[in-house]
């Protein structure tokens, strides 16, 4: 059928693949299930076909997706070098393959990678879209990446994705469902009432098609009664062909349909089936699983369990395919064979979180499985899990293996799940268990002498010491490398010495940065991924805590780049919380909300990890005078007072100090910094204990200048300008302004300026308000018309704001407001800053609700 007002899209798409010779472009087709993204892809491959090279893979909606698995679609096409790395399955080299297939195509021909149903996409091939985004400027290639924008809930990982994308080389084509127009005119020239056809169908191309395609003169209710309506006409064995597709997620090879040749010809002829050169399938995934659904239980597992059966006895298929389809068919022992061998496979490629799954769905099947085979499952589970960032699973998981390892007395096994039991008890939050597991790990290894678990319970306890900052964490430290390098255990050895270096650098020898810098490069030539990350976390996370900005934005981005290509999210999320805090110190405040926003979202997990944006964002509002300030900084307070760790307690006591001293409670602002100041000075943490002390003093409470970073030092000893100098030595405009608030009235007058310039409304008032209680002369404040705005939006602003309200983009408020784009660009920007969120569609709710009931 004719693709009717897709012209525009087209035409679209042809400009992006004009314009990839000055670099790569990006084409995000969204739109409701049938709307036409794969038509439109299709249509727009055939029309550049002989000047394009277009590679295709498509997302599948299996149980568990496979893992990369549109590389592998692609793959089967270019053969070669690609093929070769997707079937060794280390990830970094099927990534380098596939950018060296897309910089060299033939002559004249600029590549276009077609990736189909992103809203299925495993995290590799996320991760596969973030690499190529990144690397644009280099590629000459178009992406046209399809996704359902109506099932993407807002802690969705593709979100994420698109939202990291650069800004200047991406699209996005919405494809809206067909007018009343020209549904009316398809349905003329098929000779049927139109009235009838849109106000059933919605505009909605695919069942527009279905139903005119019907022989019928009514309009079925439903895709479920249109596609079985068109079943019914046919023959039993047209019928059992079509079921037997049915089951099987995009398209049956013709492997799969042995012995159903007739039922397919008939199907094919009739319409309701489709067919390539090697597969047959439904014209929409809607079809497929209408008939798949009007399958009785017993025959749809009958079906899945002879496509199984089909697929088992084929080479190189994938296993999260067999998985899918045994679980269908309720075949235990399958799904128990194939699952940890899909687990195994995701895990190589970095699809952390689909190989969890995997396991998760053995577990499901392994009621019958008992002892230590099922403790080897939960093992393995809470292993990837860890990876995964999903540590409350993890851990539960590891407490049951360990009472089944206790109960058939292994006691390697036990000592190493107690061991495991510590580690992530500590990554919950859990630090009074996660000591006492890893105390009772070292006796228990003890007793069972010498091996890699006791050299790596020897590390566990020094990093819980580490931690703690306590002397005995380098004692601890060496012995595990000492046991380590005599049983050849690079693992145990690795870890250890990230935790000597990370010590030493808190101590504040530079010697250890240096170590941590050649424990990564180890670490990571020798694939120990986890220990080459923390590495890199544990280094730019105390660049940040010390105030070292330059250094801190460099490790920051390099650590960042390496978690996230290896799916390591609970780093990901904890890199971010500390980006957001870098930049919140250094005025990028838009900046620091996103990066809080993204690492405050996705599944939710226990312990205190969260805390870095949680202050970052708690700061943000409360400087702005937004609501929520005290909650969310109270949500942080009670998973970092529960750790107790000063990497976690020190900056949430600082905050909610700040905070109420800003709301104008100096007991309240002293109490709680209080909480962390002694904690602070005991670790001799420079910055944190002088944050704090000049919190206490602040406040009217007593605080020493003893062994405190410069800036508070000098604060403190009465010299205002010294230490607002050395904060803009640093480019922290807010800390300078904090400083120069407590001088003369000049100062305090520039402070306010800084305060105002920098959105920092409620704690300019603070300061304001100690101005006139000395009686001196206060700054003139933001325009009426912007301070008469709760959240400090100017007048042009606040346009802004109801234009995206509207849903208007960024180019469309440009030419609304007769502005430039990159103006426009600016505008947003400074919005969701001001508003304290990291999104669009969050503004637009914020508007939304700022105007009230209409």
């Amino acid at each position: 059928m004719e693709l009717l007002e897709r012209d525009g899209a087209l035409a679209e798409l042809d400009r992006l693949l004009a314009d990839t010779a000055g670099g790569g472009r990006v084409a995000l087709v969204a739109g409701e299930a049938g709307a036409g993204k794969s038509s439109l892809a299709a249509a727009f491959a055939a029309r550049v076909g002989r000047r394009a090279r277009i590679l295709s893979g498509a997302c599948d909606p299996l149980l568990t997706p496979r893992a990369l698995g549109p590389v592998h679609d692609i793959a089967r096409q270019t053969g070669g070098v690609l093929r070769e790395r997707v079937a060794g399955g280390e990830r970094g080299a099927v990534f380098d393959a596939l950018l060296d297939e897309l910089d060299g195509p033939l002559p004249g021909r600029r590549a276009v990678v077609v990736l189909e149903d992103l809203h299925w996409a495993d995290e590799a091939t996320l991760d596969l879209v973030a690499f190529l985004g990144r690397r644009l400027a280099v590629c000459r290639a178009l992406l046209l990446l399809t996704y359902r924008d109506d099932e993407l809930g807002p802690g969705h990982q593709l979100r994420a994705v698109l939202a990291g994308l650069p800004r200047g080389p991406v699209r996005r084509i919405a494809l809206p469902p067909l007018s009343a127009g020209a549904v009316a005119e398809l349905a003329r020239r098929a000779g049927r009432p139109p009235a009838a056809v849109h106000s059933v169908t919605g505009g909605n191309p695919l069942l527009v098609t279905e139903v005119l395609a019907g022989a019928e003169t009514g309009v079925p209710a439903t895709v479920r009664d249109l596609v079985l309506s068109r079943l019914a006409a046919l023959s039993p064995a047209a019928r059992a062909a079509a079921g037997l597709v049915a089951v099987v997620p995009s398209h049956a090879e013709s492997a799969l349909l042995e012995g159903h040749a007739e039922g397919v010809e008939e199907g094919l002829a009739g319409g309701v089936l489709t067919g390539s050169a090697d597969a047959v399938g439904f014209r929409h995934e809607l079809l497929r699983r209408a008939v798949e659904e009007s399958l009785s239980p017993v025959r749809r597992a009958a079906l899945h369990a002879e496509v199984l059966d089909r697929l088992a006895g084929r080479p190189g298929v994938d296993p999260a395919r067999l998985v899918h389809h045994a679980h269908h068919a309720g075949d235990a022992a399958s799904v128990l064979r194939w699952a940890p061998v899909a687990a195994r496979r995701a895990a190589e490629v970095g699809a952390h979180r689909q190989a969890a799954a995997h396991y998760e769905t053995a577990l499901r099947h392994a009621a019958g499985v008992t002892g230590p085979a099922r403790a080897g499952l939960l093992e393995a589970y809470a292993t990837v899990a860890h990876l995964a960032g999903l540590n409350g699973e993890g851990l539960g998981a590891r407490q049951e293996a360990l009472a089944l390892r206790e109960a058939a007395g292994d006691t390697v096994r036990i000592g190493e799940n107690l061991r495991w039991v510590s580690r992530l008890a500590w990554w919950s939050g859990r630090t009074a268990q996660a000591r006492e597991a890893g105390t009772r790990a070292v006796e228990v290894l003890e007793a069972a002498g010498p091996g890699p678990q006791l050299a790596m319970a020897y590390s566990n306890m020094a990093q819980l010491d580490m931690l703690a900052d306590a002397d005995t964490a380098l004692g601890w430290g060496e012995r595990a490398v000492a046991l380590a390098r005599e049983l050849g255990d690079l693992d145990t050895e690795a870890h250890a010495r990230v935790t000597i270096g990370s010590f030493r650098l808190q101590r504040g020898d530079p010697a250890g940065g240096e170590e941590l810098d050649r424990v990564h490069r180890t670490a990571a030539a020798a694939g120990l991924t986890d220990h080459a990350a923390r590495a890199l976390v544990n280094r730019a996370c105390q660049a940040v805590e010390w105030h070292q900005p330059g250094l801190a934005e460099d490790v920051l981005e390099r650590a960042l780049a390496y978690t996230d290509a290896r799916d390591l999210g609970g780093y990901v999320r904890h890199l971010l919380g500390y980006r957001a805090v870098l930049r919140l110190a250094r005025g990028d405040w838009p900046g620091a909300a996103e990066d809080a926003g993204q690492a405050i979202a996705g599944p939710d997990q226990p312990g205190p990890f969260r805390c870095p944006a949680q202050v970052t964002l708690g700061r943000l509002r409360s400087r702005r005078g937004l609501p929520g300030a005290e909650e969310v900084l109270g949500e942080a307070a009670a998973a970092a007072y529960e750790a107790d760790e000063l990497q976690f307690v020190g900056p949430v006591a600082a905050a909610l100090a700040e905070h109420h001293w800003i709301a104008g409670d100096p007991g309240r602002s002293a109490a709680e910094a209080q909480r962390g100041y002694r904690m602070a000075v005991a670790s001799g943490h420079p910055w944190l204990a002088g944050e704090l002390a000049f919190r206490l003093w602040r406040s009217g409470a007593a605080a020493s200048s003893d062994g405190i970073a410069a800036p508070y030092r000098l604060l403190l000893e009465g010299d205002v300008r010294g230490a607002a100098e050395q904060w803009a030595w640093l480019g922290y405009d807010y800390a300078r302004a904090e400083a120069l608030a407590c001088g003369d009235d000049e100062d305090a007058a520039e402070a306010v300026r800084i305060m105002d310039g920098l959105g920092a409304v409620a704690a300019a008032r603070r300061v304001r308000a100690e101005l006139r209680d000395r009686g001196a002369k206060v700054p003139r404040g933001p325009r009426a018309a912007t301070a008469a705005d709760p959240t400090g939006l100017t007048a042009r602003q606040r346009e802004v704001l109801e234009l995206l309200a509207e849903g208007l983009s960024n180019a469309q408020i440009a030419a609304a407001l007769s502005l430039s784009a990159k103006t426009v660009d600016h505008h947003v920007s400074a919005v969701l800053g001001k508003l304290g969120v990291t999104s669009r569609g969050q503004a637009a709710a914020a508007a939304r609700r700022a105007a009230g009931p209409r």
